[in-house]
């Protein structure tokens, strides 16, 4: 057992195999942690590795606006990515020591296992102890990219389901609000864009000469305008999708749909389970006789 060995001043690192630390993320993150003796746990932003067309596209654009919202946050951190985080060994202790008693889970295990996303579990744990925690802008890490439409509505569906179910068990409480009310934003969003969809249906069929509308045109001027800003940093193959809009507004409605499936799921009691992305094995080298 390392856990119970470590002192006050080391840290364990949690990160995902598929992930590759920037440039000053340990550094970034000792620093923080020395500066701050009350800081229990230091979470990475993450970017999209590149790659993978139109669809790793979509994905490199919503991690750039979620570090974006981080950064405007000043890293107040809403989950402790499983991609790259460090905890002070105390705050993993106290939280398998208080699995089954204050919060939920088995006692004495740091990870609650039957949670579908561990990470974001685990930070409400921390949260729901008090502890403090951060996602600084020099923690930074690259991370693995879903390459298909469907190993990305897998993945989705299993954040989705994983973040109903998280705070399901953990009720409502003061860490939790946030939580709880960005769940009723992603309902609400949904609502929107379909509704917005279906308008605009319904004004192509119901009208024989197209109008235009200034006032609606500036509001889509301006929307557009915050998409494209958003992105900035990303490059300008980042910037010609948000400038085009729709397809990232039909991008929006796919993740619309995993949250629908998600929420039928869980009202209909049906069995949730990871569905790993599989990769190909590597090339077996040749023996000197071969080459």
């Amino acid at each position: 057992m390392v856990l119970p060995q470590q002192g006050d001043n080391d840290v364990v690192m949690v990160m995902d195999a598929d992930t590759q630390l920037d440039d000053g993320f340990l550094a970034g993150a000792v620093v923080r942690f020395t500066n701050d003796r009350a800081l229990m746990a230091v979470g990475g932003l993450f970017y999209g590795e590149q790659g993978h067309g139109l669809i790793g596209q979509f994905q490199r654009n919503e991690y750039i606006r979620y570090a974006r919202q981080m950064r405007r946050r000043r890293g107040r951190v809403f989950v402790l990515t499983g991609t790259a985080s460090l905890f002070r060994p105390v705050a993993l202790r106290t939280i398998a020591e208080s699995r089954n008693a204050t919060i939920p889970g088995t006692p004495g295990d740091v990870y609650d296992t039957a949670a579908l996303t561990e990470d974001n579990e685990l930070t409400i744990a921390l949260k729901s102890l008090g502890g403090l925690m951060i996602s600084p802008q020099e923690c930074t890490v690259v991370t693995e990219l879903m390459p298909s439409w469907r190993t990305l509505w897998n993945q989705r569906l299993r954040w989705q389901r994983g973040a109903l179910e998280n705070i399901g068990a953990y009720g409502v409480t003061a860490p939790t609000l946030r939580y709880w009310a960005q769940q009723l934003g992603i309902g609400y969003g949904v609502i929107a864009l379909s509704a917005y969809f279906a308008l605009i249906a319904l004004t192509i069929v119901s009208l024989e000469t197209w109008i235009w509308f200034p006032f609606w045109l500036g509001l889509g001027f301006l929307f557009t305008l915050e998409r494209l800003v958003t992105v900035w940093k990303g490059g300008w193959k980042a910037r010609l999708l948000a400038l085009t809009l729709f397809p990232e507004l039909f991008f929006d409605m796919f993740l619309n749909l995993v949250y629908v499936k998600g929420i039928i799921d869980i009202s209909f009691g049906r069995q949730a389970s990871w569905k790993h992305l599989t990769h190909a094995a590597p090339a077996r080298e040749l023996s000197p006789s071969e080459a």
